[in-house]
This record gives structure tokens, C-alpha cells and sequence, in this order.
């Protein structure tokens, strides 16, 4: 069994309900974003609720996960900084930039959390390949990152490489809240007030930074149909 039939069979049951799938129709302020998260992600737990995908954009901000180092935020004085309950370091979170909030109930699924967050992979490489985008994992680096052979090469030699999508999650009650950031369109310059996910070296890129000049509208259909393929079905709340 391939590794991506794999990752499927184990995160999309066949007795699971439709996944809600909910999207913003204005920016989301953070704070309203995160108290959201965890009025749905309790009612999920308590089993008074459907599993629930939110797809948001943000005004321009960072936040910082519990592993974030304070001399990875460059430019403090740049942008709002949020602390966030999620994994990982800091991030940039801004127009442009299709953030998907994730909660699903892994008791009904699979308790894995590597294998969760390597389904969330899957998601964003598939949504990337339908769109002729090669985008790839690394064991050593977090998120999903892209080749660019038309930058210099790396200090080592090796060719050069953008990250294109984050994921950052946590678990209560082994409901998932958080998620992932896939960079549509964002303003990549906003990207230099920190250093992403605490990994120097590396650069961040975006769909239309790459050529793709693709809309949020055209992205969501593509995220949704690669989010059922690895999670199952879902049912739009407000189409």
C-alpha cells in the first residue's frame, strides 16, 4: 500500500458524519478566530457537534506557538504578535493567505498524531499537485516546501527550496484545533519580521509567486476536494 492510500485508510473511516465545511466570507480577527476554535472543538468532544473545517483569512499578524523562540521575532514592533496554544514557533498569518482550521475528532478517527499531521501534509500536496505545483515533505523541516532551481543554490550546494504551506496543531480531548496556512497571495515581505517556524536559511514563497496568478475561490475547491480524498466527505454550512 502506498503511503498516501495509507494515510487515507487511516483517517477517513467509513462510518464518519460529513466533515462542516465552513468558510469566512471577511477577514477573521485572531482572538475571534481562536475563541471559535474552542467553543466548536468542545462541542465536538462533547459529541453535541459534527467534526468542522473553517476556512479563514486573517489581517496582517504573527503568532507564536509554545516552542517559539523570542529571538526569532526580527521585528516585534512590525505586526500584532499572538500567543497561540498551537505546536510550533512563530508564523505569519495575513491576507492573501488561506488559513484552514482543523478540528477533528481523532478518537473517531485514528489517535496518531505523526500520522495526523502527515495526513494535513497530504492535503496540501495534493491540493498543490492539482494545480502542476510539486510540493514535498521534509524530515527535518516542518511544512510543505517547493523547489526552486532558478534561485542560487544553498550555502551547501544544494538547490534552493521555498516553504509554501505551515501546519500547526493542537489536541484536547484528542480534538484537533489549529491547522494549516497555504500562501495563495500573501505579502511575502511580511514573512522577514520573523523567522518562520524558527528555520534559518530558507526562503517562503506563494502560488502566485510562482507563477500561478490562482483565486482563494479556485484554492478552496481544490483544498476541499484533497481534504475529502484523505478525510472523507464533508457538507458546505454556508454555500
Amino acid at each position: 500500500m502506498q503511503r498516501e492510500d495509507l494515510i487515507q485508510s487511516m483517517f477517513a473511516p467509513p462510518d464518519a458524519p460529513p466533515v462542516r465545511w465552513r468558510i469566512a466570507p471577511s477577514l477573521v480577527d485572531y482572538p475571534e478566530a481562536v475563541e471559535t476554535m474552542e467553543r466548536e472543538a468542545a462541542a465536538i468532544a462533547d459529541g453535541t457537534a459534527d467534526e468542522l473545517v473553517w476556512l479563514v483569512e486573517h489581517p496582517p499578524l504573527y503568532t507564536a506557538g509554545t516552542s517559539a523562540n523570542a529571538a526569532d521575532l526580527v521585528m516585534p514592533d512590525l505586526l500584532p504578535v499572538f500567543a497561540t496554544g498551537r505546536g510550533g514557533e512563530y508564523t505569519y498569518h495575513g491576507p492573501g493567505q488561506r488559513v484552514v482550521y482543523v478540528m477533528l475528532d481523532l478518537k473517531r478517527r485514528r489517535q496518531d498524531v505523526r500520522g495526523f499531521v502527515a495526513a494535513l501534509e497530504s492535503v496540501i500536496i495534493a491540493t498543490l499537485d492539482s494545480m502542476n505545483v510539486k510540493g514535498e515533505r521534509r524530515e527535518d523541516r516542518v511544512g510543505v516546501w517547493v523547489r526552486r532551481p532558478e534561485k542560487p543554490p544553498l550555502m551547501d550546494g544544494s538547490m534552493a527550496e521555498d516553504k509554501i504551506a505551515a501546519i500547526g496543531i493542537r489536541l484536547r480531548k484528542w480534538v484537533s484545533f489549529h491547522g494549516l496556512s497555504l500562501n495563495v497571495d500573501p505579502d511575502l515581505e511580511h514573512f522577514g519580521g520573523i523567522v518562520p517556524c524558527g528555520i534559518r536559511g530558507y526562503g517562503v514563497t506563494s502560488l502566485v509567486d510562482l507563477g500561478l496568478p490562482v483565486m482563494m475561490a479556485d484554492v478552496d475547491i481544490r483544498l476541499r476536494e484533497a481534504f475529502e480524498r484523505v478525510f472523507g466527505p464533508t457538507r458546505a454550512e454556508n454555500e
